[in-house]
């Protein structure tokens, strides 16, 4: 599938923020906002499980929306341990709420992957604590919020955890904790290392049985 894409940014706490937005090709039914790993290992908004997951939500009728974190790309500002981002992030759904009303009628995902599961996890609090649109889908990919937890978190019954068995850089046990402290099922992906590789069809078979009844 030929995806149409365009470049815009948002202004963020310490300046410019730039994403990318992946088009359906009908008129989106929702929208997604897909949040990359580390930024300061190479993480960025092109990075494969990014865009495995925004490509699913994109099949599904989704406008997807991938953000460079700060100091990524042509993002402006320094890396900030997770709340910066969030903040950034904040200010990035009002944006997409302001800016493309007709994907923001329809229910909305928020998955983030790595360190952008972390900014994820602590996003969907700071909007539940402004009174501001919650996801219908939470998608936290390679679990590891608890590294750069700043807040407390309350996780929807929703979330959706998916964590490779044979994860280098975060521990399939670091994981299971997560899922553990907050009663949530974790989905495991056999044989799977940290980036998926050789395994991206399989975690997009995993987002997208989680799409299923938006």
């Amino acid at each position: 599938m030929s995806l149409r894409t365009e470049q815009s940014a948002f202004r963020g706490m310490s300046g410019s923020v730039e994403y990318t937005v992946d088009h359906p090709e009908q008129s989106p039914v929702g929208w997604a906002l897909v949040l990359h790993p580390h930024p300061l290992h190479g993480g960025t908004r092109d990075n494969k499980v990014v865009t495995t997951v925004a490509r699913t939500c994109v099949q599904q009728g989704l406008l997807a929306i991938r953000p460079n974190f700060r100091g990524v790309g042509a993002s402006e500002g320094v890396f900030d341990a997770a709340v910066g981002e969030t903040a950034d992030m904040v200010a990035c759904v009002e944006h997409i709420f302001a800016q493309y009303p007709q994907a923001a009628q329809g229910p909305w995902v928020l998955a983030g992957f790595s360190f952008g599961s972390a900014v994820a996890a602590q996003l969907h609090a700071e909007l539940a604590d402004r009174g501001l649109p919650l996801p219908a889908r939470l998608m936290l990919i390679g679990c590891a919020v608890e590294r750069f937890r700043y807040r407390p978190l309350a996780m929807p019954a929703h979330t959706l955890l998916i964590h490779g068995e044979q994860d280098e850089v975060v521990p399939l046990s670091e994981g299971m904790d997560f899922a553990r402290a907050h009663q949530l099922p974790l989905t495991v992906v056999p044989d799977a290392g940290h980036f998926f590789h050789g395994k991206l069809l399989v975690l997009r078979e995993v987002v997208l049985g989680s799409l299923s009844g938006l």
